[in-house]
């Protein structure tokens, strides 16, 4: 092992448009996308040819067929196919999830140089056979003679032939995220509106992010979109407002579908590397890989809502670094729904909830919400599951370069994200002035 370590820079990234399930990008598969994105990454840095210590993805809902998902992906880039890959997945926190593997192996000086991110189509999610008609199938395929293979086929009724088609709902609950997160919002009394002031907020700041050209070089056109199709620029609360609730029950409902975030298809991606593989290449370098820190809760049995494991990430985090949470010049906390996003505020400010449930003498506090997803976020750009973690990683690491050369002071940043079982996955960046 190496005596000391070092921090991975992130030196930028790749995403094609989100979009949203079933429109744009219906026919493509998380392969093409994967494979469009990773090669529009090696076209902005010049890495046709290179061989890179590795790329590390995954996808949420993938085909049996995409059991080697990245590595085919790698092969069908212009990548060297002497680069090695592997497939990740934890749910939502996948792309910051791969971005950590490949951040802790650069830090260790396993290697100089990697790719991490993620894709999802909801599109094209995997249905799977009957349990029945699967069985005979495997029969059937095993039968030696023509007989055998006909008795086979007279067992099979109509019952059988019905599909599992996928879920969106929590195996151990049989709720979906949605109602999940109904029910945080209602624990933590997260109001109607200022659940479309978020959203309303998060759609304006993408819409400015993208005029003023901010993801000219983090977005590669795809199938004809060239932005973001969930993105709603003239999204207002007066607008949000005459949404009907689809989560939750009764007078008590906020959820809608305007501030939650649609099912999306989508890609993104992060190219990591040490300062020296940086400068030997002629890269510039936007940030640093800090540190990270993952939970989960028991939402089953426990008191913690689905989406909450996050707000115990971040303290354990802030403790080990010696920061706290003001100590940040910018905030990315995925927007899977903006009451969890509230919640999660609220946890963070709750004197009794730091001391019951964090064991701390005093809450975090607050954040300032100015300086929260200035670049949009989930509830305007979508979210596919495994694509968000790459998505904020390069959003985060060029806005904190950004101000680092417009203030001339270094700049912190803390990533938030939520995901699928109880989980959470959160990390620092750092910019250099």
């Amino acid at each position: 092992m190496p005596a000391s370590t070092r921090r991975a820079a992130v030196i930028g990234g790749n995403r094609i448009p989100f979009a949203r399930a079933n429109g744009a990008y219906s026919r493509a598969s998380n392969l093409d996308m994967l494979t469009a994105t990773l090669d529009g990454l090696v076209a902005r840095f010049g890495l046709a040819g290179e061989r890179l210590g590795e790329v590390v993805a995954g996808a949420v809902l993938k085909h049996s067929r995409d059991f080697n998902l990245t590595r085919e992906a790698v092969l069908g880039s212009r990548l060297n196919p002497g680069t090695a890959a592997y497939d990740i997945q934890q749910a939502c926190g996948t792309g910051l999830e791969a971005t950590i593997a490949v951040a802790n192996k650069i830090a260790l000086g396993q290697i100089e140089s990697g790719v991490a991110g993620g894709v999802d189509t909801a599109s094209d999610a995997p249905i799977a056979l009957n349990d029945d008609l699967r069985r005979v199938l495997v029969r059937l395929n095993a039968a030696k003679t023509p007989v055998d293979r006909l008795k086979l086929v007279g067992q099979l009724r109509p019952g059988q032939i019905v599909p599992e088609i996928p879920q969106n709902s929590e195996p151990r609950t049989g709720l979906s995220m949605g109602e999940h997160a109904a029910r945080t919002a209602l624990e933590w009394g997260i109001g109607r509106a200022e659940q479309d002031e978020l959203t309303a907020a998060s759609h304006q700041h993408l819409a400015a992010a993208y005029d003023r050209g901010f993801f000219d070089d983090l977005v590669t056109p795809y199938l004809k979109l060239t932005r973001d199709n969930n993105l709603r620029p003239d999204s207002s609360v007066e607008k949000l407002g005459k949404l009907k609730p689809v989560f939750g029950k009764g007078p008590d409902a906020t959820m809608t579908a305007g501030n939650s975030t649609p099912l999306t298809d989508g890609s993104a991606l992060v190219l990591l590397g040490s300062d020296e593989w940086a400068a030997e290449h002629r890269l510039p370098v936007l940030a640093h890989v800090v540190d990270s820190e993952t939970a989960g809760v028991d939402y089953v049995h426990g008191p913690d809502g689905l989406l909450t494991a996050p707000v115990y990430a971040v303290p354990r985090l802030l403790a080990r670094n010696g920061l706290t949470l003001q100590d940040f010049d910018l905030y990315e906390i995925h927007e899977a729904f903006a009451s969890q996003v509230l919640a999660t505020q609220k946890a963070w400010e709750d004197p009794r909830f730091a001391k019951e449930r964090l064991g701390l003498d005093a809450p975090l506090g607050s954040i300032d919400l100015t300086k929260l997803n200035v670049a949009g976020s989930s509830l305007a750009a979508g979210h596919p599951f495994a694509a968000t973690g790459g998505r904020i990683v390069a959003t985060l690491a060029k806005l904190l370069r950004e101000r680092a050369v417009e203030e001339k002071k270094d700049q912190r940043g803390l990533i938030s994200i939520c995901a699928a079982g109880g989980q959470g996955v959160v990390a620092i960046l750092e910019a250099k002035a």
